[in-house]
């Protein structure tokens, strides 16, 4: 085999999601920012620069590297930020959790009710939901689960906060707003305690995103994915969980606060310091430069 063809030229000219799938496979021995500013140019089709960061996936990743602090760790870990939420702004506003164990071998399904819903605590998207107790497959939710706790999700894009969180496996209280398939989630984008912009997405096969200001009137961010018509209608704890967006995101150079929505009833849905890991591209270098103008970055220490 002629290995001479394999430059960081050759490289870098293979398919955008197959150079990402190498990177993340093979680049675990890289430097956090090493990484990040390779991930970042495969992905943006442009370097990362990090001396003079002015766009708001530039400061994203110049947060990851330089911004940290040990107490994003517990506000990103599913079980123990509920203690946090919970002080904050009060245990009304907290998902109830059913139980916490260390390993799938601990769960006793028959202690749990007939809905409820089991993830871990340092991951994302590896949840298991039970809608109704007759038709749970205790195998395939043990086989996500298992799968959920062996996953290094900090390696996806070197969010530190994802390194140092407790694996463990939490099972919420079923929340149920009526609708097929996932909660409707509330996102909302916060800088330093100030909720600007909020966005909806479907979650179903086709992605659709839609972006608001803090009116609910429609904003033209376009984040890669398609609006989804007709418009969402604002909903109805809007004003209240603006408020308590503020309140939880007070300090924090930039933080996503999501909320749910249920039978007039609000509740926590999770911290996220990066939304799609600052990596995501806008479809308009204006929101990109806008929304990174809101962030302002501390001093490095």
């Amino acid at each position: 085999m002629d290995r001479s063809k394999f430059t960081l030229k050759y490289f870098l000219s293979l398919p955008q999601k197959l150079l990402d799938l190498l990177l993340f496979k093979y680049g675990r021995n890289l430097s956090d920012k090493t990484y990040i500013k390779l991930k970042y140019f495969v992905l943006n089709g442009r370097w990362l620069n990090l001396k003079r960061p002015r766009t708001f996936n530039e400061k994203l990743q110049w947060l990851k590297l330089y911004g940290h602090r040990p107490e994003y760790v517990d506000m990103a870990d599913k079980y123990k930020v509920k203690a946090i939420v919970s002080n904050l702004i009060g245990d009304k506003y907290v998902v109830p959790c059913l139980g916490v164990w260390e390993k799938v071998e601990q769960l006793d399904f028959e202690k749990l009710p007939e809905k409820f819903v089991l993830k871990c605590t340092h991951d994302s998207g590896g949840n298991y939901i039970c809608r109704d107790k007759k038709s749970l497959d205790k195998l395939k939710a043990i086989e996500i689960l298992d799968n959920s706790l062996k996953q290094g999700y900090f390696f996806q894009g070197r969010d530190k906060q994802y390194r140092d969180i407790e694996r463990r496996i939490i099972a919420d209280t079923f929340l149920d707003d009526g609708r097929e398939g996932e909660l409707q989630d509330y996102k909302f984008w916060c800088f330093n305690g100030v909720p600007k912009v909020i966005y909806l997405t479907n979650k179903g096969k086709k992605v659709y995103e839609n972006f608001y200001d803090m009116d609910f009137a429609p904003l033209d961010i376009d984040h890669g994915f398609p609006r989804m018509v007709p418009e969402y209608q604002k909903p109805v704890n809007f004003e209240l969980m603006k408020e308590l967006a503020s309140k939880l995101s007070k300090g924090v150079p930039f933080v996503r606060v999501d909320f749910f929505d249920v039978d007039g009833k609000v509740y926590f849905g999770e911290f996220t310091f990066f939304d799609w890991g600052g990596f995501k591209n806008f479809k308009s270098n204006k929101w990109d430069e806008k929304l990174g103008s809101w962030i302002e970055l501390p001093n490095r220490s």
